[in-house]
């Protein structure tokens, strides 16, 4: 069997988990980036090329793990070269330029692997497949996730370049509510402090919520906080007559956490999400079948995260159209 060639594009703290969690499937690792790659070539033994050239000529598959406002040059790049993507989350700064993604890629039937890993940490797994074994719609949800906050100065507090806690951080709870409770029809998101010229305050909370179509409503909160603040996440699901269906942590346990500082959840690199993650991906792309994650979902989350702001900017909830999201997408495949 032909080794799979992955070219990935961005040497910042994601890249490791990914990297490890290619050569965990035996593929052949490429590395192309403005800076920081030493230090992963020299830890993981991957290659190095210093042009985009290079790597999409030693690439069968790209893997996106820059900062957002760059994700859209590399992946029409990639797909233009006929390559399949794997692009980290957000997809992209608007859901306009997303859906410009998922339609190139359509068009050019390569893959787009929207990279929302949330859906594979075992505990939001076994979430939906609860409510599927089940047969039960959940009525209200309560997510919540909270870390340091990124590096001061860094692009990250900058909304015009695609940064802010909501659009970056709380992006995977967005995913999980609308994968858990289906399509939205109102958002309403308040930010504490507010953003002031387009640039996040540190320490930050903010919350969302998000009314969907079926009537649940999901209560969604986020935080960067000061450095050394340990990472954290819960996920809380009801039904209609008020019943707990689903409840993380368990039996009253503390929240999952790194020690104080540490950028990702702590994991073992053959059980870890990422690893799952790009597993399901690459076999989806051996087969031709679904993956957990669609374009779709991936421009769905970007628009869901856009109508937050518009929320923040008139201080009232927004009205959401997901079929107006759809129209968007005409050649961006299955969802």
């Amino acid at each position: 069997m032909t080794q799979l060639r992955i070219g990935l594009i961005g040497a910042g703290g994601i890249a490791g988990v990914h990297i490890a969690g290619w050569q965990a499937l035996g593929a052949h690792v490429t590395i192309y980036s403005r800076s920081g790659a030493a230090g992963l070539v020299a830890d993981h033994g991957i290659d190095e090329v210093l042009t985009l050239a290079e790597l999409l000529e030693a690439s069968d598959v790209v893997s996106i793990l820059t900062p957002t406002p760059s994700h859209h040059e590399y992946a029409m790049a990639a797909i233009a070269a006929g390559k399949d993507v794997m692009c980290e989350k957000p997809l992209a700064e608007t859901a306009v330029r997303a859906a410009e993604i998922a339609n190139a890629a359509g068009a050019a039937g390569v893959r787009l692997f929207p990279a929302h890993v949330v859906r594979f940490f075992p505990e939001y797994a076994q979430a939906r497949k609860t409510l599927d074994d089940a047969g039960t719609a959940p009525a209200e949800l309560h997510l919540s996730r909270a870390s340091a906050g990124p590096a001061d100065g860094s692009w990250f507090y900058n909304e015009a370049l695609g940064g802010g806690i909501i659009r970056d951080q709380m992006i995977h709870d967005i995913d999980q509510a609308r994968w858990l409770a289906g399509e939205v029809a109102r958002v309403s998101a308040v930010q504490d402090p507010p953003s002031v010229d387009g640039i996040v305050p540190r320490p930050v909370r903010a919350t969302v919520s998000l009314t969907h179509e079926n009537g649940a409503v999901s209560h969604l909160s986020g935080e960067w906080g000061p450095d050394g603040q340990a990472f954290s996440t819960t996920l809380d699901i009801a039904a209609a007559d008020g019943n707990t269906i689903f409840y993380w942590p368990q039996y009253g346990a503390p929240s999952p956490a790194n020690e104080p500082g540490d950028y990702l959840p702590v994991q073992d690199v053959a059980t870890s999400p990422y690893t799952l993650q790009i597993a399901e991906f690459a076999a989806a792309r051996s087969s031709g079948g679904p993956a957990r994650v669609s374009a779709y979902d991936g421009v769905m989350a970007v628009a869901l995260a856009e109508a937050a702001y518009a929320s923040l900017a008139t201080g009232a909830p927004v009205e959401f159209s997901a079929a107006a999201v759809q129209a968007l997408l005409p050649d961006a495949g299955p969802r």
